[in-house]
């Protein structure tokens, strides 16, 4: 499956957007109720699941590109060295996405940590 990287990226704007237009005011009595806040941001959810998916395909493609390098290295005569490299440059593509993303979102949070409260 291959990583988009637009669509993902529009999915993430529609998701800063939506999160924008339903935020509740700091005198709000919801939103001191973690269980209602939930509720009114479903969102929150769909992106640790978009997120979880997201990884376990960078795994997926790993260990494809794995299989498709032992089997060469082996003498498979369906599989051409292209093929394999390719492969491999697909998994290393979306692995160095990964860790952009995981190091945009550690940024964030320690912004979001140094925060006068």
């Amino acid at each position: 499956m291959d990583i988009k990287a637009q669509s993902l990226f529009s999915e993430m704007q529609a998701m800063a957007s939506q999160a924008r237009a339903e935020m509740t005011p700091i005198g709000n009595p919801m939103a001191n109720n973690l269980d209602k806040a939930m509720d009114v941001n479903p969102s929150s959810s769909n992106f640790a699941d978009m997120l979880g998916k997201a990884i376990n395909t960078v795994n997926s493609m790993q260990l494809d590109s794995k299989e498709k390098q032992m089997a060469f290295e082996m003498g498979d005569k369906s599989l051409s060295l292209a093929d394999v490299m390719v492969a491999k440059e697909k998994s290393g593509i979306a692995f160095e996405a990964t860790v952009q993303v995981r190091n945009k979102v550690l940024e964030a949070y320690k912004q979001i940590m140094n925060m006068p409260v």
